[in-house]
């Protein structure tokens, strides 16, 4: 099957036909006002020499002799030859020619009309006489007494008038060439220039490759995000607009106009650089890489992919749970075994009575524990949270306590939104403590009030410092070191918060307190 011709082509073809149809035309229009010039020029060169033929005394006293021809015709040929003319009649009023370069001619009826010259106008045009065609003037001849006794016809045939347009031809041919390279030279530098803007793509081929590249972009489940090299945004598909809220008015606009300060907007400005760069985008956790464009190797914008990152990080909070049971069953392992091997020994020595007490004593802690949160925490979800991260604070070593003024009814939060707060903030403040030299403890209060439901953990690590404080909430931003995707917990914490109407703060009393109010979720009317 042949390959359809290249635009390029195409448009080559076009011009060249445009430019030589162009050429032509103004060919065709320059050597007609050529042509016309010229007559009019020996139009004006007859009716001159009309004039002079017809105010010479000798053609004018010529008229009263007995055979005019005689003397008029001598005097019109000699004219004729030094003006170069193709004929100089004279004629009488009844149009009777004295003079003609046919001397046979002489003596009759001139062959064309003179009407307009005996009425005492002179008259110029194209007329067809006895010679052939010709440009001619005729002009009256007046007595001393004003009267018009006869007439002058002076010509100039076609041939002569064209063989002067001729002359002209050179200029215009070189001309036309002139025009006719310049175009071609144009056309062909133009589509020269085309074909590298367009890749070679047949016209046919361009339109296609369109379509696949917008039902491609579009039918992507990661969002793709083009900008410039000004920064302004010339690609949104729709996968991009549902993770950033944005709408169609997005193209053509920057990322500093589109965007509010945050760290959405210095990673799509590039501000903030590395891969896989998490975001927060209202309800949405993203992941985001901003690659440099290039074309031909010039830098034409970057191209930004974003993931949603929603569901997966959800299933990630959910296995952290399973695994934080997971350890927490681990550390009771440890401890259980610890502590029947401790039973054991103590009835191998003989002391059955210790042994009791110490089975008792450690049952009545850890029951303790358990019956507390039980008493208090009227949440499922939220009370097993508790004994894992207790498990967990035990097996490091790590005091956690549940304050006195806890208390949380059963439908007094959303349970999601509760334990993504406590438990970031719990998870926190352990990391704190184990980070800290000698024992440490954290406490956790939960309790529900009209407002809502507060929480506030506490924990006897360093603390958080003033510097660090603004900045803490703000996705991205950690003091943790040789993790990987950190610094999103305290970000969500205060994006759950938010969400729902809330706040979170963080403020030092022998340690960092963070302190939160979750309002009850609004029920629909």
């Amino acid at each position: 099957m042949r390959r359809p011709r290249q635009l390029a082509s195409q448009v080559l073809l076009l011009q060249i036909v445009v430019v030589a149809a162009t050429v032509l035309a103004g060919t065709f229009i320059s050597v007609g006002l050529v042509n016309r010039q010229v007559e009019e020029e020996y139009e004006q060169r007859a009716l001159a020499i009309g004039h002079a033929v017809a105010a010479t005394p000798d053609v004018v006293e010529a008229f009263g002799d007995p055979d005019p021809a005689a003397a008029i015709q001598p005097i019109a040929e000699a004219i004729r030859k030094s003006a170069d003319a193709s004929f100089v009649v004279v004629a009488n009023s009844d149009g009777i020619r004295y003079s003609h370069p046919n001397t046979e001619l002489i003596g009759q009826r001139v062959s064309t009309d003179p009407t307009p010259a005996l009425a005492g106008q002179a008259y110029v045009g194209i007329q067809q006489g006895t010679l052939g065609r010709s440009v001619r003037a005729k002009v009256p001849i007046f007595d001393s007494g004003g009267h018009v006794i006869g007439l002058v016809s002076v010509g100039f045939l076609e041939d002569q008038v064209n063989a002067t347009v001729l002359q002209s031809m050179p200029i215009i041919g070189a001309n036309v060439l002139l025009a006719i390279a310049l175009g071609i030279a144009g056309s062909a530098l133009l589509a020269r220039r085309l074909k590298r803007q367009t890749f070679g793509l047949a016209p046919n081929e361009i339109p296609a490759l369109l379509e696949q590249r917008e039902s491609m972009l579009h039918g992507i489940r990661e969002g793709v995000l083009t900008t410039d090299r000004a920064g302004r945004i010339t690609l949104v598909n729709d996968e991009a607009r549902r993770l950033l809220g944005l709408d169609a008015s997005a193209e053509g606009r920057t990322i500093a106009d589109a965007f509010p300060p945050g760290r959405i907007r210095d990673v799509l400005a590039g501000d903030l650089s590395g891969p896989d760069q998490m975001l927060l985008a209202g309800d949405r956790i993203l992941v985001a890489n901003r690659k440099p464009a290039a074309v031909r190797g010039e830098s034409v914008g970057a191209v930004i992919t974003l993931r949603d990152r929603t569901e997966l990080e959800g299933v990630l909070r959910e296995l952290d749970g399973v695994r934080s049971v997971a350890h927490a069953l681990r550390a009771q392992t440890h401890e259980f075994s610890n502590k029947l091997h401790i039973v054991a020994g103590l009835v191998e020595l003989g002391r059955p009575d210790e042994a009791m007490r110490f089975i008792a004593q450690t049952a009545l802690v850890h029951q303790e524990l358990v019956d507390l949160v039980q008493q208090r925490i009227g949440d499922p979800a939220l009370a097993a949270l508790l004994l894992a991260k207790a498990a967990i604070a035990s097996e490091r070593g790590v005091e956690f306590r549940l304050a006195g003024e806890t208390r949380l009814p059963a439908d007094a939060a959303d349970a999601r939104d509760l334990v993504t707060v406590v438990g970031n903030l719990v998870d926190n403040a352990l990391d704190a403590v184990t980070a800290s030299p000698g024992d440490g403890w954290v406490e956790v209060a939960v309790q529900a009030g009209p407002d809502g439901v507060g929480v506030r953990v506490r924990d006897s690590g360093p603390g958080v410092s003033s510097a660090a404080a603004e900045d803490i909430f703000q996705e991205g931003f950690t003091t943790k070191t040789g993790a990987s995707h950190q610094g999103l917990g305290l970000a969500l914490v205060r994006q759950v918060a938010q969400r729902r109407g809330g706040w979170v703060r963080v403020a030092n009393d022998g340690g960092a307190v963070f302190t939160a109010l979750i309002p009850a979720a609004r029920s629909a009317t």
